[in-house]
């Protein structure tokens, strides 16, 4: 196998898992628990619409399901609520700098309500935004992952046309190893987050390696090069 690119996932992959209540977010940003409480309804819908449907979202989505408006103010609270946790794993500028010197393309697919520009504002934050070839997140586009498209799309975004040159690394066995594997990519599982029961599906795709830290996959990628 020769590799062209390597996509990431996002959230508990690139950036180490946390686990929280959005319920917190909504009410810091808000200030009041019935509005905090809809917006985390209608935030739980669309996640639901994802696990089963592959269908995507917005922020602006989940507001006007839950008939609210934010000012602008409201809406920079909501982003920068996020901000301690949503720093890049440490070993990532090392990781992306080394696939770059090898040649490959890198990549992000992530399934997220949030548009482009808060991502990269995070990954310019963490000094990585120019390490990144091409990204994908599904507030752009009609699927999220697992769906076959959403990872065509990824690889359109690297220039790769043949999905077995290119490797997903991530860190959820549905969306991300089965719906890797089902489009024809290579699949590495990093198994550190704390997938809540209500995300997953009972469908797991099998992984063609196991890492324990990002720094792990360079072995296996020159390997399979």
């Amino acid at each position: 196998m020769n590799v062209d690119a390597v996509v990431f996932d996002w959230g508990g992959t690139l950036t180490p898992w946390h686990t929280i209540d959005p319920h917190e977010c909504w009410l810091a940003v808000t200030g009041d628990e019935v509005h905090a409480a809809a917006l985390r309804a209608a935030e739980d819908a669309a996640w639901l619409l994802s696990r089963d449907e592959h269908r995507s979202a917005t922020v602006e989505q989940i507001l006007a399901d839950a008939a609210l408006t934010l000012t602008d103010e409201q809406l920079r609270t909501y982003y920068t609520w996020w901000d301690d946790h949503s720093y890049t794993d440490p070993q990532v500028p090392q990781l992306f700098q080394a696939l770059r010197d090898r040649g490959l393309r890198v990549g992000v697919l992530s399934n997220t309500i949030w548009p482009r520009i808060e991502h990269e504002r995070i990954f310019s934050r963490d000094e990585v935004n120019h390490l990144i070839d091409g990204a994908v997140y599904s507030s752009e586009i009609p699927w999220t992952k697992p769906d076959p498209r959403a990872f065509a799309a990824a690889l359109d975004a690297v220039g790769v046309t043949d999905p077995g040159r290119a490797v997903f690394v991530g860190d959820r066995l549905f969306d991300d190893i089965f719906g890797a594997k089902r489009a024809g990519m290579r699949a590495v599982h990093i198994p550190h987050s704390v997938i809540p029961t209500a995300q997953t599906t009972g469908v797991e795709g099998q992984p063609d390696a196991v890492i324990d830290q990002l720094l792990d996959l360079l072995p296996l990628i020159d390997g399979w090069m």
